[in-house]
């Protein structure tokens, strides 16, 4: 169908067109035509070509709806390689560089190349969190892509957490909570809406409960999401239990964080009365599955699943391909059913990269769907390759045995971001050099 008579911009022809539309579905030899930043045509060729500015026959390639990466700390390709095998994240861990130790110019040099690699894997949104917010978003919002981001709020005194010290400061949280609302009015909205701001309560272990109340009320007043992990250490489980009597999750119900602006990431142990809190309150689960099972951990994502809980993806640290992280989401939950089954199949964990981190962001009207109408946020991956064929089953070869590298194109607004496998409004190599040299002065130091 076309929703526009006037030439379309851009009309992309003979592609395999993966919708995520459960009305459409997956569509062979399609034509999509793109007008004003909207998706404005959508059919088979057979049924007719409209006119159009720009027209790229395409065959041999798969679109796809833009991925959501709904929680990212791109600075912390600082630590790939290392942390990984340390059994923890970097901020809880002595020995490796925290990013409250780089510089603004390091912070935004290791950002951009976090979030270039996760825009040439093909997400189009990324919820990025971490110090020096201010400074990472101006940089990572020039490469064109939607940044959901937030400062790293918390009230602990991170200095000593990684000595096992868990000591709350007023000053710390006041302090990072203006440094969020500053953010919020500067940027909130910005760049034709691709900008948002979120609050990035980071952990119900690392902030207080009073504090947890106030960035509760204070996200409720200007209808922010909250960004935050949950229950992602036995840590976090066993000091927020000594110190109130409750779970993680019951203790954000308690504060009024649980709600369904709440992005909970990890939600590792979780038990089935906190899968019922998350259920009730429209929370949305953001699954970590790369970076969990790396350390060892399964995440009850079949039971969040069963209890009606909207799942998202994201990559989280040290890599920013979504489409191994969809791979790992479906092996993961296999290993924790313990076999194959109808409820986790290929197009599920699609869903969970596009249309649920949508759902989660607040866009689902917008993105997460290759549909007429929405946004022309799209990825095209070249599926001519020798791992990407045949095509007896396009969504179930893509996520078995794509990679982010597969990527040729990538749009958000209908504005092209990647070609050929490049950043036509960036210097990738720059990017490298960049982030390089922050990464080995920060090793340096610690």
């Amino acid at each position: 169908m076309t929703s526009v008579q006037h030439p379309l911009d851009l009309l992309l022809t003979g592609v395999t067109a993966i919708t995520g539309d459960p009305a459409t579905g997956i569509m062979e030899d399609a034509a999509i035509g793109i007008s004003d930043g909207r998706i404005a045509h959508l059919a088979p060729v057979s049924a007719g070509l409209p006119a159009a500015e720009r027209t790229l026959h395409r065959p041999g390639r798969l679109v796809t709806p833009g991925f959501v990466n709904a929680h990212l700390h791109a600075v912390l390709v600082m630590v790939r390689g290392v942390a990984a095998d340390l059994g923890f994240a970097p901020s809880y861990t002595p020995g490796v560089p925290k990013g409250t130790d780089a510089t603004p110019e390091e912070a935004r040099a290791l950002a951009r190349l976090g979030v270039a690699e996760a825009l040439l894997s093909g997400s189009t949104l990324v919820c990025d969190h971490f110090v020096h917010a201010e400074a990472t978003l101006e940089a990572v919002a020039e490469l064109g892509l939607r940044v959901h981001a937030g400062w790293r709020v918390h009230d602990v005194d991170f200095a000593r957490v990684p000595q096992g010290e868990w000591r709350f400061d007023a000053g710390i949280g006041e302090d990072l909570l203006r440094r969020t609302l500053d953010l919020h009015d500067r940027w909130h909205g910005a760049l034709n809406g691709r900008i948002a701001v979120q609050m990035a309560a980071h952990a119900p272990d690392t902030c207080s409960p009073g504090f947890l109340r106030t960035l509760a009320a204070e996200a409720s007043a200007r209808g922010m999401r909250v960004n935050t992990h949950l229950a992602q250490s036995r840590v976090e489980v066993e000091r927020v239990r000594a110190s109130t009597g409750l779970s993680p999750a019951a203790l954000l119900e308690e504060t009024g964080m649980l709600n369904e602006r709440l992005l909970a990431t990890h939600c590792l142990y979780v038990d089935d009365d906190d899968i019922a809190r998350l259920a009730r309150a429209g929370v949305h689960a953001v699954h970590v599955p790369k970076c969990n099972a790396a350390s060892g951990r399964l995440a009850p994502t079949p039971a969040l699943k069963a209890a009606g809980v909207n799942l998202a993806l994201c990559t989280d640290t040290q890599h920013g391909d979504m489409v191994e992280t969809m791979r790992w989401a479906l092996a993961t939950a296999r290993i924790g059913q313990g076999g194959v089954s109808a409820d986790w199949q290929p197009a599920d964990v699609f869903r969970m990269a596009t249309l649920g981190g949508a759902e989660a962001v607040g866009m689902a009207d917008r993105i997460g769907t290759l549909t007429v109408g929405k946004c022309a946020d799209l990825v095209v991956f070249d599926s001519r390759r020798p791992h990407l064929r045949p095509q007896t089953n396009p969504l179930g070869t893509l996520v078995h045995t794509g990679q982010g590298r597969d990527v040729e194109m990538v749009m958000v607004d209908g504005e092209v971001l990647v070609e050929d496998g490049r950043l036509p409004r960036a210097d990738l190599e720059r990017i490298c050099i960049e982030a390089d040299e922050a990464a080995r002065a920060l090793w340096a130091r610690a």
